[in-house]
């Protein structure tokens, strides 16, 4: 990849395709989901030495626990044991780590080591590195405009001082720049309830390529499709006046 090319300070992945990947292998389901976190762990050096500061990933949405119970279960226990693993290597890699969505529906040993890693990894300054889970963009909306109407409801805020700033503020991820680039693997061409607000201005990047096979050269091509797209944000560029 030349180095002349610009490299997004934002990317965010929807992790598709580690179930059909795994059929297709005459493997469970589960076996998918196992490499797809190896996969997230590879993906997340290569992001970090390509230049890019923040990459944000979408492990379990709210949706998600329509699926099986025994495929839930699994899935859990996968989460579990990544984000203990993650806490000695985001230390080694000075990667600074986040997970965004409602915790409430989580069991103890989840919401423990996610206060563990952020906890300890929230003075590092390089790569920050945020995990969706039980997370669903519009149930992110609805918990922060509630927040922001109970101070209305106290008095603390006037309707008129609500602004898209406040807004921001009052969601999962702030203080993170919304993405670049939004990539999706194995085909699907939808955001299926991923960061609904911060992706207004997203560019998107769609493959075929299943999860657990998208590597640094897949994620390099993302970069090249990126850097052909001309980012206008509702107004014109120079030359198209």
């Amino acid at each position: 990849m030349s180095d002349e090319r610009k490299i997004p300070a934002h990317v965010a992945i929807i992790l598709d395709g580690n179930g059909r990947w795994a059929k297709q292998k005459g493997m469970p389901r589960n076996y998918g989901h196992l490499q797809g976190a190896k996969a997230v762990e590879a993906i997340l050096y290569d992001a970090d030495e390509l230049g890019i500061k923040y990459l944000t990933v979408y492990a379990f949405s709210t949706e998600n626990w329509n699926r099986p119970d025994g495929e839930v279960t699994a899935l859990m226990e996968i989460l579990a044991k990544y984000l203990k693993s993650s806490l000695k290597k985001s230390m080694k890699n000075n990667v600074r780590c986040r997970i965004i969505g409602e915790r409430t529906r989580l069991n103890a040993t989840i919401n423990k080591a996610i206060d563990d890693l952020e906890e300890a990894t929230k003075d590092n300054t390089g790569l920050t590195f945020t995990i969706a889970i039980n997370y669903g963009g519009r149930d992110e909306i609805v918990r922060a405009v509630r927040k922001i109407a109970e101070d209305v409801k106290t008095g603390n805020l006037e309707p008129e001082a609500i602004s898209e700033a406040m807004i921001s503020s009052n969601l999962d991820t702030a203080g993170l720049p919304d993405p670049d680039l939004m990539i999706r693997t194995c085909g699907e061409q939808r955001i299926s309830n991923f960061l609904v607000w911060q992706l207004a201005y997203t560019e998107f990047y769609y493959t075929d390529i299943a999860w657990p096979d998208f590597n640094r050269a897949e994620l390099e091509k993302a970069i090249d499709a990126y850097n052909k797209r001309t980012r206008r944000f509702g107004g014109l560029v120079k030359g198209e006046e």
